[in-house]
């Protein structure tokens, strides 16, 4: 035998061995327990979906998924906890409104870049939320609450769980839609706000039905407006905003899954292929339905040109003040 030829099989040979080692690694993924940071309390909406979706991970991936619940400052605090892990694909990240879209318009520096930072993955719910006043309210209808408005601007109060919230950005986008002004009074607990607003110490939230099931049963929550296209195939007793009277606005808080920058690109892969199996899941579609959610799977890109859309959108509430930069 030609040594030649002998020498180059060998070489060829000792160069597959040792990509098999790679290979199997990248098969073998996820190697140990995943973790799935979530950036709101244990009990809450988002992370019921987090919870279902964890378990539908974890069954194929036969390891672990643990929800890691890191709430505070707006999601600041989770994301800092992402930036701090291994690109390894063992880390996932429950990115939302807030953490993608509203904290970089709100804050002149960030503890994270919400671009460079993050390899996003999908998209994973989005929420309607509904304009509430108390059922006590003398505001009976949207169209007698704008003139209101118009004519006293600033006099009417809506609540919100604080500056840069989901809430607040709602209401503004629809105040400024509108072209009235709104007294904001935050609120640190929700339980709280929506007690606020059944006993009439504020005029207007902005929620899902979900959240306010509970009043909205027991009679102390009047439903003004769906802020949809459409309304609710649940509750449709209840008109949209056009419908009512108020501007064509929509308001749909969304969430998705990302991780960290830099994991390599075969892991990203895997990552998407096994979210697009799980977010299909009819176990995790009802859990999410119970919860007020609508599970909306996509490709990493739209997950990316919703938060610049957003971005984009909100920006001319900090213009003209709606929302204090901080």
């Amino acid at each position: 035998m030609n040594p030649a030829r002998l020498s180059r099989r060998a070489l060829l040979a000792t160069a597959a061995a040792a990509m098999l080692p790679a290979r199997a690694a990248v098969e073998r993924f996820p190697g140990h327990a995943v973790r799935l940071i979530v950036p709101y309390s244990t009990g809450i909406g988002p992370d019921v979906v987090a919870r279902a979706l964890a378990d539908e991970l974890a069954a194929p991936w036969r390891q672990p998924v643990v929800v890691d619940n890191k709430p505070g400052a707006s999601g600041i605090v989770a994301f800092s906890e992402l930036r701090r892990t291994p690109p390894d694909g063992h880390t996932l990240f429950l990115a939302d409104t807030a953490t993608l879209a509203v904290n970089p318009l709100l804050h002149a520096s960030l503890p994270y870049d919400p671009v460079q930072d993050i390899a996003p993955l999908s998209l994973l719910f989005r929420a309607t939320f509904v304009l509430w006043t108390a059922r006590s309210s003398r505001w009976g209808r949207l169209d007698t609450l704008l003139d209101a408005a118009r004519r006293e601007p600033g006099r009417l109060s809506y609540a919100s769980l604080g500056n840069g919230h989901a809430s607040q950005v709602a209401i503004e986008s629809f105040a400024r839609a509108a072209g009235i002004r709104l007294l904001h009074v935050p609120f640190k607990d929700n339980g709280a706000l929506l007690a606020a607003l059944a006993a009439g110490e504020v005029d207007l939230y902005a929620c899902s039905v979900n959240t306010a099931a509970g009043l909205y049963a027991g009679g102390r929550l009047r439903p003004l407006a769906v802020a949809a296209r459409a309304r609710l195939g649940a509750n449709p007793e209840i008109p949209t905003l056009t419908e009512a009277g108020g501007p064509a606005v929509e308001m749909h808080p969304w969430a998705g899954i990302v991780t960290v920058a830099g994991t390599p690109a075969p892991r990203l892969a895997r990552l998407q292929q096994d979210l697009r199996t799980a977010l299909a899941a009819p176990r995790l579609r009802a859990r999410a339905a119970e919860a007020g959610f609508e599970i909306t799977p996509s490709a990493p890109d739209e997950l990316r040109a919703r938060a610049e859309a957003d971005r984009a959108l909100y920006a001319p509430l900090l213009a003209d003040g709606r929302v204090v930069r901080l």
